[in-house]
């Protein structure tokens, strides 16, 4: 995968503030030639999200959340492959889509009905920029008794936040996709359509801020049908199972998405 210069192992001559915290290189395969990614040794703090994009932007590293989860496993027992990762440029977010559409669709959600395209990007712009909204929603979801009040704040070499799954060979979606790159083109899109940023992953859960989400029915509803492409389980496996249902609750006016792949 083509990726900026890797400052990750000059961080401690980098002059940036950073709290004790781990360098990791460890793949499916042995060791990686060079760290994936630097996460720290313990939670993240209220504004730890914004003083960590604004250091690192400088450097090529973007913040994400590390989320350990129930068995406490971090990065190191993720099985993150690298060498099975292309680049997210060299994918189409629509093909991606479709292809899952076209195969899964029928069967799985009882439609007959064709790929129905992107979603538009909705006609109404939402209140906060997308760096602001993802530094509230980080504070937010990390803060004592929400989801994420363990997780580990953690810098990433990627050049823009869709890509920081790739940039570790993340492996969260490996049951429904051998190659991450190909849902970050997806993340790309959804960047330029609705101002997400990529805030916590976990050994094979995502979670999104969302600048602009869709105000309408129409537009969630559009929007719905890319979710089912995306992660098939978060529609097959949960309450919200259909289309219609899951594009009302999950979608409309919702600043943040999660994913989950079984």
């Amino acid at each position: 995968m083509a990726t900026l210069p890797n400052p990750l192992p000059s961080l401690a001559t980098s002059g940036l503030r950073l709290p004790p915290g781990t360098l990791v290189d460890t793949t499916s395969d042995g060791p990686w030639h060079e760290p994936l990614l630097w996460y720290a040794d313990g939670p993240a703090a209220p504004g730890t999200w914004a003083s960590l994009r604004d250091a690192g932007r400088a450097l090529g590293l973007l913040p994400v959340l590390i989320d350990r989860g129930s068995r406490d496993q971090g990065p190191e027992a993720w099985d993150l492959g690298p060498d099975r990762t292309s680049y997210p440029g060299d994918h189409d977010a629509e093909e991606v889509l479709s292809e899952v559409w076209d195969a899964y669709a029928e069967d799985e959600l009882d439609t007959e009905n064709t790929w129905p395209g992107l979603a538009p990007t909705p006609l109404a712009e939402g209140p906060d920029s997308p760096e602001k909204l993802a530094a509230e929603m980080a504070d937010m979801l990390a803060a004592d008794g929400m989801p994420l009040e363990h997780a580990r704040p953690a810098l990433v070499p990627a050049r823009r936040s869709a890509d920081i799954p790739a940039a570790i060979g993340w492996s969260g979606p490996l049951n429904h996709e051998n190659d991450v790159a190909r849902l970050c083109a997806v993340l790309r899109s959804w960047e330029d359509r609705f101002g997400i940023r990529v805030l916590s992953l976990g050994f094979d859960t995502l979670t999104v801020s969302v600048a602009r989400p869709p105000t309408t029915e129409a537009e969630a509803l559009a929007l719905a049908a890319e979710h089912f492409a995306f992660c098939p389980d978060n529609i097959q496996q949960s309450t919200l199972n259909t289309l219609e249902s899951y594009a009302e609750k999950a979608l409309l006016n919702q600043e943040g998405w999660s994913f989950w792949w079984d």
